[in-house]
C-alpha cells in the first residue's frame, strides 16, 4: 500500500475530498497564530491497545498538503500497539501538521479501529477452514480504506461493490419472480466466468438454488438447526456462505457447522476507533 498502488486505487481522490470537506477555504485558526513557515514535529501516540491499520494513509494526507513532509514510523502495519505507546512522528511545517491532523487521524482510527475488530474474530478462526468476509455495510467514500482494514485485521474481502460478482438477494428473487428464474437470467446475461451466489432465507430455497445450479449459497437469518441441514443437504455441490445475526459469540458454533464463508458486516459498519493522538507538537530549528 505504497504511494504507487494509493494512487492506482485513486486513495488520493479521496483523501483530497475529506481534506476538503475540513478545509473549504482556509485553517483559520492556524494561519491566524502561525502567519509563516515553522518545520516541527509531533508525536503519534496509542491511547489504547489494538491493531494499527492506515499508516499510510495517514502519511498521504501530510504529503498531499505538502510534499516535503516526512513520517517516521516505529511500528509496522498490522502490529498489535499498546496503550501509551510512540507509534510515529510526523515532520512538516507546523501549518500542514495542524491543518491535516484531524483528517489523518480520522482515517487511522477508523481503520485501526476496524482491523483491531476484525483480529479479534478472525483469531477465532485461525484453525479452521473457514473465511471471514466483510459485507458492502461500509461508510460512503470509506469502502477502499474499511475493506483494506478488514485484510489488515486477519479477514477476507466480500465482493468490493456491484460490478465485481453476482449476488441474488431477496428483492432480486422477488423481481424475477422465482430464486429458479433469477439464476436462469443470471446466467444468460453472464455466462462467462461468473460465479452465482444466491441468498436464502429457508430449506426450499436452498434446494431450489442447489437445483438450479448456484455456486454459492447463502443462509440468511437462519438457526442453528436449519445451517446444520442446510449444509448438510448442500454437501459439496456448492460453496456456503453463513450471513445476518452474526456476532462474536457465535463464530465458534457458526464454524462447527462446516460453512465456507461467514460474513459480518459488523466489521465495517460497528467496529469502534482506536484511540490515537498527536501530541507534543514542537518546533523544530532550521
Amino acid at each position: 500500500m505504497n504511494d504507487i498502488i494509493t494512487r492506482k486505487l485513486n486513495m488520493d481522490e479521496l483523501i483530497l475530498l475529506a481534506l476538503r470537506e475540513d478545509i473549504t477555504s482556509e485553517d483559520i485558526t492556524t494561519n491566524a497564530i502561525i502567519q509563516e513557515e515553522a518545520p516541527g514535529i509531533a508525536e503519534l501516540i496509542c491511547k489504547q491497545d489494538g491493531v494499527i491499520a492506515g499508516l499510510p494513509v495517514f502519511e498521504r494526507v501530510f504529503v498531499l498538503l505538502d510534499s516535503d513532509s516526512k513520517f517516521d514510523c516505529s511500528v509496522k502495519e498490522g502490529d498489535y500497539v499498546k496503550k501509551g505507546q510512540l507509534v510515529g512522528v510526523i515532520k512538516a511545517d507546523i501549518r500542514i501538521i495542524l491543518s491535516g491532523e484531524r483528517t489523518a487521524l480520522n482515517y487511522l482510527q477508523r481503520m485501526s479501529g476496524i482491523a483491531t475488530h476484525t483480529k479479534s474474530i478472525a483469531s477465532l478462526m485461525s484453525n479452521s477452514k473457514t473465511k471471514l468476509l466483510d459485507t458492502r455495510k461500509t461508510t460512503p467514500n470509506m469502502r477502499i480504506f474499511e475493506k483494506y482494514a478488514v485484510k489488515v485485521g486477519g479477514g477476507y474481502n466480500h465482493r468490493y461493490n456491484l460490478s465485481d460478482g453476482i449476488l441474488i438477494k431477496d428483492n432480486h428473487i422477488d423481481a424475477a419472480g422465482s430464486v429458479t428464474r433469477a439464476i436462469e437470467l443470471a446466467k444468460e446475461y453472464a455466462p462467462f466466468v461468473r460465479k452465482i451466489e444466491v441468498e436464502t432465507e429457508n430449506l426450499d430455497m436452498v434446494r431450489e438454488a442447489l437445483e438450479a445450479g448456484a455456486d454459492i449459497i447463502m443462509l440468511d437469518n437462519m438457526d442453528n438447526e436449519m445451517i446444520k441441514e442446510a449444509v448438510y443437504m448442500i454437501g459439496d455441490r456448492a460453496k456456503t456462505e453463513v450471513s445476518g445475526n452474526v456476532v462474536k459469540e457465535r463464530i465458534k458454533e457458526l464454524m462447527d457447522l462446516g460453512v465456507d464463508y461467514i460474513s459480518c458486516g459488523a466489521l465495517t459498519h460497528s467496529s469502534p476507533v482506536l484511540d490515537l493522538s498527536l501530541k507534543n507538537l514542537r518546533r523544530l530549528k532550521n
